[in-house]
């Protein structure tokens, strides 16, 4: 049974910086591209960023391109977020695809002065 477990949220100021970090675990981690996707306060999930298996395809949706960078290592996937907006406010997941079907129970951030 998949596994994901998110950490690393937290509470910044406009223009700050996290990173977020996932560990999975009942699968074989380095087989499978993995995904961030997020869910912000009145919209539908959204998908964030994507990375392949061996980690050196990412892609990234338009509105975090330039600010956001995945990667991954042997058994954590990573989110470093810099200059974060208030709009990136939300809840995030990794997961195991861009639709968010496999997720796991979410880090929350919150980008407010």
């Amino acid at each position: 049974q998949i596994h994901l477990v998110e950490s690393g949220g937290g509470s910044v100021q406009p223009g700050g910086s996290l990173t977020l970090s996932c560990a999975g675990s009942g699968f074989t981690f380095r087989s499978y591209p993995l995904a961030w996707v997020r869910q912000t306060p009145g919209k539908e999930l959204e998908w964030v960023a994507e990375i392949s298996a061996l980690g050196g395809i990412t892609d990234y949706a338009d509105s975090v391109k330039g600010r956001f960078t995945i990667s991954r290592s042997d058994d954590r996937i990573y989110l470093q977020m810099n200059n974060l907006r208030p709009a990136d406010t939300g809840e995030y997941y990794c997961s195991t695809d861009r639709r968010g079907t496999t997720r796991g129970q979410e880090t929350t951030v919150i980008v407010s002065s």
